[in-house]
C-alpha cells in the first residue's frame, strides 16, 4: 500500500488519479531478474506518451546535486534541452548494456536516423547483487519496454529488485500531485530508484521513524548508495525551467533524511509531455509558462518526490541476496505505530 492509503499524509496538494508517474501518460515496465544466490538486478523503463520519442522530442532538463553517479545521456539533455528515448533504469555496471539496448530499439523504430542519445540512470545494488556479472541483457530492456504499462508494480522489481534504502529494502515508487495555475489545472509527478541513506535518518511525514527503528535488524552499508529521480508534467515548460524544477526534487529528498553522503550519486531528470521540440527549418511557435507562475510546480514536485521515496520503501519486501546478506522490508505496523505516537497519521 502506498501513504496515503495507510493514512500518511505528505504536502497540501491533491493526487492524480493514479497516484504515479502514469498520470502523466508515462508507460512503465519492468525486468526482474533473480538467479541463484548472487543475481538480484534488473531494468525499468519509462516510455513517453508520444508514438516515437526520435520524432516527437519532449523538452527536458537535468540536474545533478551529487555526481557520484554515471548517466547516460545527460549531457546532450543539457546542450539540446531534450529527450529523444524511453529512459531506463538499472544498476551501476549494467548500464552501458542497457544503453546498447535502447539504441537496438532506436535503429529498429528509425531506420533513417545516424545518431541518437539513449538515456539510463543507475544506482548501485551491490549489497545484494553481484553487479560485476552484469546480468541485465538485451532482452531484459526489450521485455521492459514490451511490458510498459500505465499499471506498473512498485518496489522490489525491475531496476528495484537489489537496492536499499536508510538500510531497509529500497526500489522503485512514485506519486503525483494536481496543482492549478491561471484557471487549468497541472500535473506533476516523480518515479524514484531508491537506494540511499543511513538508518538512523529516515524521516517519514517528519517524522523521525529510522532513529525509532536504528535497531530493527538488518543494518549494513546503504548510506553509499544512490537515487535516481525522474519527474514528468504537463505543465508547458521549456528546458530552463525543467532544470530548475529538476533541482527542487532534492527538497523532496531531503526531507526523508538524505544529507548528499559522499558515496550518494544523486540525479535528477525532468520532462514536459505538454508540446514537442520543434523541428525542420521552419520557424514555428511554442509557449511556456511564466516564471512567476512556477512556485505550486515546485511544491508540487517536492510533495511528489518525497511521498515517492516513502512509497519505495512502504511497497518492497524482505529479500536476500549476495553473501547471505537480507535487506528487510520496512516494518510497516511498526512505522504506524510510531506515526501515532507523534501524532503523523491523518484519520478518515
Amino acid at each position: 500500500m502506498k501513504a496515503p492509503e495507510l493514512g500518511i499524509k505528505i504536502g497540501r496538494y491533491e493526487h492524480g488519479k493514479r497516484n504515479s508517474i502514469a498520470d502523466l501518460g508515462v508507460r512503465v515496465g519492468h525486468s526482474t531478474i533473480i538467479e541463484g544466490d548472487d543475481i538480484r538486478t534488473g531494468v525499468t523503463v519509462l516510455v513517453p506518451p508520444v508514438a516515437n520519442p526520435f520524432r516527437e522530442r519532449l523538452f527536458a532538463g537535468v540536474y545533478t546535486f551529487n555526481g557520484f553517479s554515471k548517466p547516460i545521456g545527460f549531457i546532450q539533455v543539457e546542450e539540446l534541452g531534450y529527450i529523444e528515448t524511453p529512459i531506463a533504469l538499472t544498476s551501476t555496471l549494467n548500464g552501458y548494456r542497457v544503453a546498447d539496448a535502447l539504441i537496438s530499439l532506436w535503429a529498429e523504430e528509425n531506420p533513417e536516423g545516424i545518431s541518437v542519445n539513449p538515456l539510463v540512470m543507475e544506482c548501485n545494488d551491490g549489497y545484494l547483487n553481484d553487479n560485476k556479472k552484469r546480468a541485465v541483457k538485451e532482452e531484459h530492456v526489450f521485455e521492459a519496454f514490451k511490458s510498459a504499462s500505465l499499471d506498473f508494480e512498485e518496489g522490489s522489481v525491475g531496476a528495484g529488485t537489489g537496492m536499499s534504502a536508510f538500510e531497509f529494502k529500497g526500489g522503485i515508487g512514485s506519486s503525483s500531485r494536481v496543482v492549478e495555475i491561471g484557471g487549468e489545472e497541472y500535473t506533476v509527478a516523480s518515479l524514484v530508484l531508491s537506494n540511499f541513506g543511513k538508518r538512523e535518518d529516515l524521516v517519514i511525514a517528519g517524522v523521525p521513524i529510522g532513529w525509532e527503528l536504528r535497531d530493527y535488524p538488518g543494518r549494513g552499508l546503504s548510506m553509499r548508495g544512490s537515487i535516481s529521480i525522474v519527474i514528468a508534467t504537463d505543465a508547458p515548460l521549456n528546458s530552463r525551467q525543467l532544470t530548475r524544477l529538476a533541482r527542487r526534487a532534492i527538497l523532496g529528498l531531503a526531507r526523508t533524511g538524505s544529507y548528499g553522503h559522499n558515496g550518494s550519486g544523486d540525479i535528477v531528470l525532468a520532462f514536459s509531455t505538454a508540446q514537442t521540440v520543434p523541428s525542420g527549418k521552419e520557424v514555428q511557435s511554442v509557449g511556456f509558462l511564466p516564471d512567476d507562475a512556477l512556485n505550486r510546480l515546485f511544491i508540487a514536485v517536492a510533495d511528489s518526490t518525497e511521498e515517492a521515496i516513502i512509497n519505495s520503501l512502504l511497497q518492497a519486501k524482505t529479500m536476500s541476496g549476495r553473501n547471505g546478506r537480507t535487506r528487510y522490508a520496512l516494518p510497516v505496523e511498526k512505522v504506524l505505530e510510531i506515526l501515532e505516537k507523534y501524532g503523523g497519521l491523518e484519520r478518515a
